[in-house]
């Protein structure tokens, strides 16, 4: 299973210093988290030391612990020590402490206040590791290895740089790469700021933090750390001016030459231009007077601004998730229990455990109504933020709905459990002349040969059906070979473009909402056009050799657009149509293909082995399950005769 992870917006590759290739560290002594003090030069019959310095907080530096500590222990017995240096300012003790034992870290965790050790290093990221000889001379610097860098995260690392210098040094042999740039945070090194600066923290960034960044970066929400407190912002200065000057943070791919959205999040050239003139003048914190009032937001963890009229959970207790290898989609039904039609003023899906949900759906069971690649009732993605529809509009949840959570998680190393919730503000039956909708266009059927670089795929909603249908939103989604992605108007005129995302990004999956409402005629239609990079050039591609086409899984691909639309109330039913009649030579060719599907002749049909042109069947009987007995289906087909 490819482990996503949102590092790209938050990390880069760094620009290694001057070091000499046979550069000798002096002699320090640092506290460790127990505030047992650890000497360079301490006795020892070490071979070789590993020295990596980290962060609490930095997402590549969180991933590369674990690994870290398996190393550790796989080089123990051959003469190789480790220790991990902590030199951000921001980072307390007690939260390195905490890093180092979910990290599983069983060699010493050292704290480096005021930086000291890092400059003695000339240390730039967490995670950057350096290799010492016996003699304390640095014989390789850098990453650890390259299966994630900025931008992109590959299921495996095509070179283990820092195993292989240790094998090459225990071998008595040159490494043969010496220095690579690692790629990961700045070290929150402490400041001099100068007295005279004319943007502080109190002044204007924290002011411009607050519009633009605090809504995520917050306790409990989706970024990797808060920014509410100026010691913690000041930590992370240079780390925010260079993704902020290089447009990687706050995360918008939308083409500014093609509409206008309510959410629109990039920062103008003005404040740019602040973040860069207060990192250079070394982060001041001005008079604390000039504080803003913290902006305010739900204490439950939910978006919208008030506790859900209804919290559904995904189950009644935790779901385990394994530590490792691939995970299918899970499938969890919860009967509503509504007598009544529901109308749905927002929705929200709140995941349990951030680490490990990489999206989830919320599907309605009712009818006709199938959700999924077609449609949904809600969805949580990376970046994903939940608003309230416009006045006069909702979603429609019909009496005796079930509901389905489909949930698909990445394994990170470690087990962990998940319990999402899905929370509901309902709306006034009698205020809603709108039904809101979320529809799709989009294709199964395409191949995406190996090694293309710009592959076409191109899909089309069904025409508007009444007038007075409304465009309200659109999410684009694609996988890890998604490049482009593009939504035009179809009409009897030229196509117009609502929306074009020229460099698509799997990690933020954002909703382009529309400031208000749009009427299209009846009979438009949204064509979407999407692009792909099978190629060797995409570094999130897990095999440029391969032939791809759709699937569930993040190596797999699929080609959605959806479009959140509203249609006059009452303008059609959900009522499904009357099943077809078949003769009884074919619903005895449907029963022996259904047999065939079994291949490992347990009696149930399980999702995997269903082809994709039978899986809107299958979800239509399995009602969310993972299998269905070959003798249920058999028994659909005979009720058809």
């Amino acid at each position: 299973m490819k482990r996503i992870v949102c590092l790209g917006l938050l990390i880069a590759a760094s620009a290694l210093p001057a070091w000499a290739a046979d550069q000798r560290v002096n002699n320090f002594t640092l506290s460790d988290v127990q505030n047992q003090p650890w000497s360079l030069e301490a006795k020892s019959s070490r071979k070789l030391l590993v020295v990596a310095f980290l962060g609490t907080e930095c997402p590549l530096a969180k991933l590369y612990g674990p690994r870290l500590a398996k190393l550790a222990e796989q080089y123990q017995s051959r003469g190789v020590e480790f220790i991990a240096i902590n030199s951000n300012s921001h980072d307390s003790l007690t939260e390195t402490a905490a890093y180092a034992k979910q990290a599983g870290f069983k060699f010493p965790m050292l704290k480096d206040v005021g930086n000291r050790i890092a400059d003695q290093f000339q240390a730039e990221r967490t995670p950057e590791v350096f290799v010492l000889d016996a003699s304390n001379v640095v014989r390789y610097r850098g990453r650890i290895d390259d299966q994630t860098g900025v931008g992109y995260s590959r299921n495996e690392p095509t070179r283990r740089d820092l195993q292989i210098a240790l094998d090459e040094l225990l071998d008595n042999k040159p490494v043969s790469v010496a220095k690579t740039a690692p790629a990961g945070c700045h070290i929150g090194r402490v400041h001099k700021p100068q007295a005279d600066a004319q943007v502080t923290y109190s002044k204007q960034i924290s002011r411009l933090l607050n519009q633009r960044c605090v809504e995520c970066h917050r306790d409990g929400e989706i970024a990797p750390f808060s920014l509410t407190k100026y010691e913690e912002v000041a930590g992370w200065a240079e780390t925010i001016a260079e993704v902020v000057a290089e447009e990687r943070m706050p995360p918008w791919h939308a083409d500014p030459k093609f509409g206008k959205f309510a959410d629109d999040r990039r920062l103008t050239s003005e404040e740019k231009q602040l973040i860069r003139d207060w990192a250079r003048a070394g982060a001041p914190q001005g008079d604390p007077k000039d504080m803003p009032e913290p902006p305010k937001f739900p204490t439950a963890g939910w978006q919208i601004d008030r506790e859900p009229d209804l919290v559904i959970p995904m189950s009644s207790k935790p779901y385990l998730v394994k530590a490792d290898g691939e995970l299918k989609y899970q499938f969890f039904p919860v009967p509503t229990g509504f007598k009544e039609d529901k109308w749905i003023r927002a929705i929200e899906v709140l995941p349990g455990n951030r680490q490990i949900v990489h999206h989830a759906l919320v599907l309605e069971r009712s009818g006709a109504n199938q959700g999924g690649a077609e449609g949904f009732l809600a969805a949580y993605v990376p970046g994903l933020r939940a608003k309230a529809y416009p006045d006069g509009m909702a979603k429609r949840v019909s009496a005796g709905a079930q509901l389905i959570f489909q949930m698909h998680y990445t394994p990170n190393g470690v087990e962990q459990s998940d319990l999402t919730r899905l929370g509901i503000w309902f709306a006034k039956p009698d205020d809603i002349k709108h039904e809101v909708r979320t529809v799709s266009a989009l294709t199964r059927n395409f191949t995406i040969p190996p090694q293309a670089d710009n592959h076409p795929v191109e899909a089309r909603t069904h025409a508007a059906p009444v007038d007075g249908t409304q465009l309200l939103a659109f999410m684009p989604h694609m996988h890890l070979r998604g490049k482009a992605f593009r939504y035009d108007l179809m009409t009897s005129g030229e196509p117009e473009t609502l929306l074009d995302i020229p460099r698509y990004d799997f990690n933020w999956q954002t909703a382009y909402r529309l400031p208000e409402p749009r009427a299209i005629p009846i009979g438009a239609s949204i064509r979407v056009t999407a692009h792909y990079d099978n190629s060797e050039n995409n570094l999130n591609n897990p095999d440029p050799n391969a032939t791809v086409k759709w699937g569930d899984q993040t190596y797999e691909e699929m080609m959605i657009g959806y479009i959140d639309i509203a249609i006059p109330r009452g303008t059609d039913s959900r009522a499904p149509a009357s099943p077809p009649r078949i003769g009884n030579q074919a619903a005895n060719q449907a029963s022996e293909v259904i047999k065939n599907l079994d291949r490992n002749k347990d009696g149930n049909i399980t999702r995997d082995e269903v082809p994709e042109r039978f899986m809107k069947i299958f979800d239509r009987v399995a009602q969310g399950k993972n299998s269905v007995p070959v003798k249920d289906l058999q028994e659909l087909i005979g009720k058809l005769r």
